[in-house]
């Protein structure tokens, strides 16, 4: 292996928040329609949130652990913080002129407007005070902060107003309170209006404009809003058992709630003792304290984006077809004995996976259902045929992963639930994430017992699966089959693992698989063999991958990446990777499938699977990757999924040497070309193609009976 040096990889950090800064580029886009931009701009904020919630915490608890070692990059914690702090000041400070100077004055422009409450007109006031006295003031509760209140717990992202008042009467001496948005409430309240306009007052201004209600006897001298973010980390090591583990995770939950501070945001005008005093009781230093100039929670505002107004403000919708080879097939299992069948989403439909799952419910062939289940969304159908095929007697195993960070609690319930009805229920392995995605039927046919295998790069989820890009694959293969039942023994801790003919599993044999791969292609480039290296996935961190990517560069292999998220890989390096490409798309949906091509010498090999290529995918998660061996089902992968992909010159960013990210200027004659947007018209025109196709038939049938002699 090559010998590297720190400058040249990109700090893991650094790398995700150019990522973010991407999502804002696209909030930015004059051409992105109105209220995507009004989307990206709230997915920067809730992101950020997570970087501070994760990856900033873990970082202050280093710097508080004296940990001296450097990451591979070459900076200590303390220099990863400094240049956290450094760019995110830029990012937010850029996020908020956009909401100011360019996303309120649009929308104001459309008849979408955000009101202050004092510029209300009477009629307008006097609906606002029926609003807050029958809906709001219940439920709040002014907290006082003098010695015989101390300063309230404020929870992690909840939205408070810290209040400066005076007594009226007797001694005049300035007093602090707080009062806590409700989190039960909507942050946005709308007005009724009459045509198309719409117009909002913000939660948190509402309450500050009834403060004196709440605080009689009192001069309201002041209030801001203000937002604390915690360390949101969870898991210490458990016991062997399932109970250790759900006890753990639901005990943690609560501890996310209150866990360290790591930022303060406050709005803009918040005086400076008060911020002092604030930095003081959360034990934070002035570094980690953000004036906002804008609205502190802005992910509230997604909710403007919903609804059936303003369709000419949005993407062109698409309701995405069933997928051409299952168009009328009414019985899914003789579909898949056909041959393999590939499903790309969110451009073909995921109701085909949930009609898979009902249909197995419903056999009475069907002996046995084993899934795993990772962030399920909040649509029951899923769930409800899992339970369905258990009250039909079949034997129902969900291996249901309770450390899916963030969806912790919604899958404690759904757990319970399948518990309850009688499903088995498995929370995992000990020291390791399930974050592979399988679904094993097994059938009793005539042939003898026959399995069923769904396996995919994305969730079990109806609502991610028409936003996130993912791969699925239906497949009845014997050598698949053996593979899924010996995966799922080894996720219910009934054996050991002892190789897989088709699935290549972590933590026990991918990263060994995926570094032979490359040293293979370097090989082949090395002896004047066709060489070519083509990967896309969310993230690329692991040291010892960069590394052989790296050789394989040296030696000539030709290597495309598209990562959408981090890249600690420098593209562009003379003599380390001037071979290798970055791409990063951002666009309508998220780019969400994992796919890996290796030349082999004109022998391709294709792989999709359900890790990118990080320590923790390797090495701490139970992941699949499977190869696509059907011919034809591989050329789609290489010349649609792949091919159209790196031919985007629209959203497709481009890793500089630099670890920033430039979309190159587009030359004269080369027509502009959105990857995105290909794939839906593909997947418009073969529903098209397949039902001119069908009623030409029904035609021909026609015209052959009306052929017929009459008697």
């Amino acid at each position: 292996m090559i010998e590297t040096k720190p400058e040249h990889f990109i700090n893991r950090e650094l790398s995700w928040l150019e990522f973010n800064q991407r999502v804002l580029d696209e909030a930015l886009n004059p051409e992105t329609p109105l209220l995507e931009r009004v989307k990206f701009f709230c997915i920067v904020s809730s992101n950020l949130d997570e970087f501070f919630e994760v990856r900033v915490a873990g970082i202050k608890q280093q710097i508080e652990s004296s940990v001296v070692e450097r990451s591979v990059d070459g900076l200590t914690a303390t220099e990863t913080l400094s240049a956290c702090s450094a760019k995110i000041r830029k990012l937010v400070q850029r996020q908020y002129d956009c909401w100011r100077k360019e996303l309120v004055p649009e929308l104001e422009r459309t008849g979408i407007r955000f009101r202050q409450v004092s510029k209300l007109s009477k009629t307008e006031q006097a609906w606002l005070n029926t609003y807050y006295h029958d809906h709001v003031h219940p439920v709040l509760t002014p907290l006082a902060i003098d010695p015989a209140h101390p300063f309230p717990l404020l929870l992690n992202k909840s939205l408070n107003i810290i209040v400066r008042l005076q007594a009226e009467k007797g001694k005049k001496k300035e007093r602090m309170a707080v009062v806590q948005v409700p989190s039960i409430l909507s942050r946005l309240i709308k007005l009724p209006q009459k045509g198309k306009s719409q117009d909002y007052v913000l939660l948190g201004e509402l309450i500050g404009r009834y403060l004196p209600d709440l605080f009689t006897g009192n001069q309201i001298l002041g209030w801001w809003l203000i937002r604390v973010t915690r360390n949101s980390e969870l898991y210490s090591d458990v016991e062997d058992d399932k109970l250790s583990l759900l006890k753990t995770v639901e005990s943690q939950l609560h501890k996310r709630r209150k866990g360290a501070a790591v930022r303060l945001e406050v709005s803009k005008g918040c005086p400076a003792d008060i911020r002092e005093n604030l930095l003081a009781k959360f034990t934070l230093s002035p570094s980690d304290l953000y004036v906002i100039d804008g609205p502190l929670s802005p992910s509230s505002l997604m909710s403007i984006c919903f609804g059936d107004h303003s369709p000419e403000l949005r993407d062109k919708p698409f309701v995405a077809p069933i997928a051409p080879s299952l168009v009328d097939k009414k019985d899914l299992f003789a579909a898949i004995r056909e041959g393999d069948i590939l499903l790309h989403h969110p451009y073909e439909s995921f109701e085909s996976i949930i009609d898979f799952l009902q249909q197995a419910a419903a056999d009475p062939d069907v002996l046995a259902i084993k899934q795993t289940l990772y962030r399920t969304g909040s649509d029951t159908r899923i769930v409800n045929a899992l339970m369905a095929a258990t009250k039909a007697g079949k034997q129902v195993t969900a291996v249901v992963e309770l450390r899916a960070r963030f969806d912790e609690a919604n899958n404690i319930e759904w757990a319970r639930r399948l518990e309850e009805a009688g499903v088995h229920v498995v929370y995992g392995l000990v020291g390791y994430k399930i974050h592979c995605k399988a679904c094993l039927v097994v059938r009793n046919e005539k042939e003898g017992i026959r399995r069923y295998l769904h396996l995919s790069t994305g969730n079990y989820n109806s609502s991610t699966s028409r936003l996130y890009t993912d791969i699925g694959l239906l497949t009845c293969d014997p050598n698949f089959g053996e593979d899924a039942t010996n995966l799922f023994n080894i996720l219910t801790g009934i054996c050991q693992f002892h190789g897989m003919r088709r699935i290549i599993p972590a933590p026990f044999e991918l990263h060994k698989k995926v570094v032979e791969l490359i040293r293979r292609e370097r090989t082949n480039a090395e002896r004047g063999l066709p060489s070519r290296i083509i990967a896309r996935m969310n993230s690329l961190v692991d040291e010892e991958v960069i590394r052989e990517l790296y050789s394989a560069s040296q030696a000539g292999v030709k290597i495309q990446l598209l990562i959408r998220g981090i890249c600690c890989l420098r593209p562009g390096i003379p003599g380390i990777s001037e071979n290798i490409s970055v791409i990063s798309i951002i666009d309508r949906f998220l780019e969400h499938s994992r796919i890996f091509y290796f030349e082999n010498a004109c022998q391709p090999e294709v792989f999709v699977g359900s890790a990118d290529w990080m320590p923790r995918n390797f090495f701490r998660r139970i992941e699949s990757c499977f190869p696509i061996l059907d011919g034809s089902l591989k050329d789609r992968v290489i010349n649609e999924f792949l091919a159209l992909s790196f031919k985007d010159n629209v959203k497709a960013r481009h890793l500089q040497q630099d670890g920033s990210y430039l979309i190159p200027a587009l030359p004269p004659k080369l027509k502009p070309y959105r990857s995105q947007e290909a794939f839906i018209d593909l997947a418009i025109k073969a529903a098209g193609d397949l039902k001119n196709l069908k009623s030409q038939k029904r035609q021909k049938k026609k015209l052959s009976l009306r052929s017929l002699p009459r008697d």
